[in-house]
């Protein structure tokens, strides 16, 4: 029921998942029964689905934007966001996926599913596209105000994602900052520097603004303040080109001609910038799978959050964030 196209958008991305891949795994659509079963009888690809693929688990509460997030989790127990994660928890779902109330999502898995052993904080890491490939950005918005524990912590479970998730061998680590010096940054991040450069992490140093595209690192690690800031920069870059083309092209004939030769070379650039590539943001920590989408999430979107969470069980992100913990602790 999350989203601001809920239930509309969340069924069409299910379908769609489940059609696309011959229902290679099994989904539980929980919410509103009735707004749900409304969605799926109108779907056109519904009769191609096997009958076994999905069932509707009934959830009568909703969370919404404007309800606090830790006290609608606790007081809306019916809430959708409530009972996926307790299905989560009990062992019935392997993962669970969501495009609702950022906060509440965040604050069921943790407090429903609890933290992974040596985890103080779990996190959110976001893929950014770069000039090489995309780099993973930890914290993309969870934790505003960090220790220097908790960044290490963030590199250890971003390393761990981009390896298994993307298949980069021992991925390089940087520490966002305001210098690539060793001594530049606050008090936090001067010590999360010595933690990191300690560890058997790939640690590269200190990064800038700048490196971030240029994809200098596997792993940027900030808090969530600098990186959900970061994060909204950078959604923004894709509308600001956009518009610059128009303008150079309404110019004159010529610029036209020029923007429609350039036309398909710049869709497959912005394609690599589309969120809906990628669907959702993990979050990292908790003691399961747990997948945050934006609230306007279209079906591409939805779809792609369930392949992600597919891929985060079949990798066994959770077991190897445990191990790497210890590990590097």
């Amino acid at each position: 029921m999350g989203g601001d196209y809920a239930p509309k958008n969340v069924i069409a991305g299910a379908v769609d998942a489940l059609a696309e891949t011959n229902c290679r795994f099994f989904l539980s659509l929980v919410g509103m029964e009735e707004k749900i079963d409304r969605e799926l009888q109108g779907h056109p690809l519904l009769r191609s689905l096997k009958p076994n693929a999905y069932e509707i688990v009934n959830a009568r509460e909703v969370i919404g934007f404007t309800d606090q997030a830790t006290a609608a989790v606790k007081t809306k127990k019916d809430s959708s966001i409530a009972v996926g994660c307790a299905l989560h928890k009990e062992g019935k779902a392997d993962a669970f996926v969501s495009a609702g109330h950022t906060g509440a999502v965040l604050s069921a898995s943790t407090l429903v599913l609890g933290r992974i052993a040596g985890i103080s904080r779990p996190t959110i890491g976001a893929l950014i596209p770069t000039a090489k490939s995309p780099s993973l950005l930890v914290d993309a918005g969870t934790n505003v105000d960090c220790k220097p524990r908790h960044l290490f912590e963030f590199a250890v479970m971003g390393s761990v994602y981009v390896e298994a998730m993307l298949g980069k061998k021992n991925p390089s680590i940087g520490l966002l900052s305001i210098g690539e010096e060793d001594n530049k940054g606050n008090d936090t991040t001067l010590e999360a520097f010595s933690l990191l450069k300690q560890s058997k992490l790939n640690f590269h140093g200190n990064i800038e603004g700048r490196d971030v595209l240029q994809g200098k690192v596997d792993v940027v690690v900030c808090d969530g303040f600098v990186g959900n800031i970061l994060l909204k920069f950078g959604e923004s870059v894709p509308s600001f080109f956009k518009a610059k083309f128009m303008t150079f092209a309404e110019k004159s004939i010529v610029n036209k001609l020029v923007a429609l030769v350039a036309k398909g070379g710049m869709r497959s650039v912005m394609k690599e910038l589309d969120y809906q590539e990628h669907g959702g943001v993990p979050l990292l920590g908790v003691n399961g799978v747990s997948i945050i989408g934006h609230g306007g999430s279209t079906p591409k979107a939805i779809k792609n959050m369930i392949f992600r969470a597919e891929e985060m069980v079949q990798q066994k992100v959770n077991s190897r964030i445990s191990e790497a913990i210890m590990q590097y602790a």
